[in-house]
């Protein structure tokens, strides 16, 4: 009888110690972690307003105790309101819960968490959404700059075969009055004025002939008359087309 009563008042002794010391896993109530000096000098800093400064001094806290979840709470509303970091927030939550899950405010912090991953959430897809759609942008517009390019290409293309087919339509002629030529009529028989009367040349009763002008060469002469330039060289063997004359008559063959 006397052991049983002895073990009785172990158990007593044990339940008191327990109640003194708050239940916590760390040995020390709640009110114990509130009066550890860090975690006083980060309330201090709080109401001051300097909330990094508060943030590192509940920090510190729990390096002097890793178990303190009054300074894990703390922290997770400093993280949560004032340095916008929503994945600490969550960290210092879950702490908080982990080290008192019957805690009053469980309810409560476990809105906070939920609100937190919302923002986080939110701010990844934003970031990443943004990201892809920057790198789209950028693809687009160096795809829309090769297609101008293969489009200036192309037009220089098509420009240079249409003076090549269409003389008329050049550079070199559009930008000056194509000479009508001139039709000179003479004798059956007789030289036209102004070009020799050699073996080869043409001496119809009419003949088209063209009055060269200033900065004429025989080469812009047979494209402005769309003939080739061999047929306009037999017509007028005896002339140097290297010495063309301002007013010279030159003999234009038949297309």
């Amino acid at each position: 009888m006397t052991r049983f009563v002895w073990w009785i008042r172990v158990i007593c002794v044990a339940l008191i110690c327990l109640g003194a010391n708050g239940c916590s896993p760390s040995g020390q109530s709640q009110l114990d972690e509130q009066k550890e000096p860090h975690y006083l000098a980060g309330k201090s800093r709080e109401s001051a307003m300097d909330y990094q400064g508060a943030i590192k001094e509940f920090e510190e806290s729990l390096e002097v105790n890793p178990h303190s979840a009054a300074a894990h709470l703390e922290l997770g509303l400093l993280y949560e309101r004032n340095d916008t970091d929503c994945a600490a927030a969550i960290y210092h939550f879950e702490q908080y819960l982990k080290l008192r899950p019957n805690a009053g405010n469980a309810d409560v912090i476990k809105q906070h968490i939920l609100a937190c991953k919302q923002e986080l959430a939110r701010t990844v897809s934003l970031g990443l959404v943004t990201q892809n759609l920057q790198h789209e942008f950028e693809q687009l517009a160096a795809e829309n700059q090769r297609l101008r390019d293969e489009v200036q290409k192309w037009r220089a293309y098509y420009a240079r075969q249409a003076a090549m087919t269409n003389p008329a339509a050049s550079p070199v002629s559009a930008n000056r009055v194509t000479p009508t030529p001139t039709v000179v009529s003479s004798a059956p028989g007789q030289p036209t004025p102004g070009v020799a009367n050699r073996p080869g040349n043409l001496t119809p009763t009419s003949t088209r002939t063209h009055k060269v002008q200033a900065g004429e060469t025989m080469a812009a002469i047979a494209r402005q008359c769309g003939i080739p330039l061999d047929a306009l060289r037999r017509a007028n063997a005896g002339v140097n087309p290297r010495r063309l004359q301002v007013g010279q008559l030159l003999n234009i063959p038949p297309r």
